[in-house]
């Protein structure tokens, strides 16, 4: 099962239908989307244009959706929140969050396999030694796919193989559709 992790999208729609193709060529069924969209046309265009499912945080760019807070969830789309939220899938527990300093902190408590964040733009990959679970060797990878809006850094997006438990960060301009 593999998953793709954007963040960041600033209503670069160019670049979502770049990786939307992209994912649904590489029949990818989940989406975590860490936040900043910008505004809900935007949200509406990813979930217009993705049939699978969406795991979507707010960021700070959301204002729009910030009064009323009403997100209506169903099988394909679920809204975990304004700060963080958990999501489990197969033998994964993984947190996101939009913001690196929150990322940080639920890395080191050791309840998590992955964290997932945005708001730097800056993509990355750190593994978190867990020394809560230090017997069971298990590490924790902190990640931040970086951004589609291609604001500090170059568009890039994440994709995560849960069977492989591996993490690949994609820069936008060197993806083929």
């Amino acid at each position: 099962m593999k998953i793709a992790i954007i963040a960041d999208v600033h209503d670069n729609w160019a670049n979502l239908d770049k990786v939307l193709k992209y994912i649904h060529n590489k029949k990818i069924k989940t989406i975590i989307c860490l936040g900043d969209l910008a505004n809900s046309d935007t949200l509406d265009r990813l979930k217009n244009h993705f049939l699978g499912k969406i795991y979507y945080i707010f960021g700070n760019t959301e204002i729009d959706l910030y009064p009323n807070k009403k997100i209506n969830n169903n099988k394909n789309f679920s809204f975990l929140g304004t700060t963080s939220g958990i999501i489990k899938l197969k033998d994964k527990k993984i947190a996101i969050t939009h913001w690196p300093k929150e990322a940080h902190l639920l890395a080191k408590s050791g309840n998590y396999d992955l964290v997932f964040y945005g708001h730097s733009h800056k993509p990355e990959i750190q593994i978190i030694k867990n020394a809560k679970l230090k017997m069971q060797n298990k590490d924790i990878i902190l990640a931040n796919p970086g951004n589609l809006c291609g604001i500090f850094y170059k568009p890039s997006f994440a994709i995560y193989d849960i069977d492989q438990n591996k993490l690949e960060l994609k820069i936008l301009e060197n993806i083929k559709i």
